[in-house]
């Protein structure tokens, strides 16, 4: 059965040491000059700055005080509580990095420093790492019986820098969104085949029409189109066309789009 003993601090005759005393059970419990050890230093309560550390004795430090939990090889949790304010903080290490952090009334996921996911009040959220791209679709005089890669500029966003050499590659394996808008300006309509197609390495999705029965001179003629794609690390995703039959003389104009984005 274990013995607790309460005794003075040793030396302690006046002032404030005098009024401290050390409870003792082996080494489960010490109370010195304002500090709380547990069980070999397992939990800290650190007197100066009203910090309480679990597995360390050094919590980190936070103005107004907080919880800062440690354990070798995982994870930790601190919870902060700024003086004078009612906002409130939570934080996640792992391996040394902060994971996710409550403040402003916002709940923010992060690495390496830098937020990933935020939740705000309302519960709407933002991932401002993911990746995600839009560019400026052209090509012109499309020719006759070949698949043509559709050319990508004038990028209008790229978050990660993904996308080069009109072609997407997949930084992590997950499902992703593509989409295209694709104005096609002098359309000959003698084709007998327009096809557009989003390439993937898994996968190539195709849609066709025939303008031969639906136009009766040449003319403009817009498409549009998605596909949520399967990818792995490195997948690479590209856009084509391909046209038969009449004239090469068909155009995908600078107004055309495509676009594409990690969905999960």
């Amino acid at each position: 059965m274990s013995k607790i003993t309460v005794t003075t601090i040793a030396g302690a005759t006046s002032g404030a040491d005098a009024n401290k005393v050390k409870i003792e059970s082996g080494d489960e419990l010490n109370v010195v000059n304002g500090d709380l050890t547990v069980n070999t230093n397992k939990l800290f309560v650190d007197a100066s700055t009203d910090l309480i550390g679990i597995g360390t004795t050094s919590p980190a430090t936070a103005t107004g005080g907080g919880i800062d939990i440690h354990r070798n090889g995982g994870s930790s949790v601190r919870i902060d509580d700024t003086t004078n304010s009612v906002t409130g903080e939570l934080q996640v290490y792992s391996a040394g990095l902060n994971l996710a952090t409550v403040t402003n009334h916002n709940l923010v996921l992060s690495t390496n420093n830098s937020a990933k996911m935020i939740i705000d009040g309302s519960g709407r959220v933002t991932m401002p790492s993911q990746p995600c791209f839009s560019a400026t679709a052209t090509t012109t005089n499309i020719p006759l019986t070949t698949q043509t890669t559709i050319t990508l500029s004038s990028e209008r966003f790229d978050v990660g820098g993904n996308l080069a050499n009109n072609t997407f590659t997949a930084p992590i394996g997950g499902k992703y969104l593509f989409t295209f808008m694709f104005y096609f300006s002098n359309l000959d309509n003698g084709h007998t085949t327009l096809d557009t197609h989003i390439k993937t390495s898994n996968k190539q999705y195709q849609m066709t029409w025939r303008p031969s029965v639906f136009m009766n001179s040449d003319g403009n003629f817009s498409a549009s189109g998605s596909v949520i794609a399967d990818m792995d690390t490195n997948d690479t995703c590209y856009f084509t066309t391909y046209v038969s039959g009449g004239a090469a003389q068909t155009d995908i104009h600078g107004d055309s789009q495509v676009s594409g984005c990690l969905l999960l």
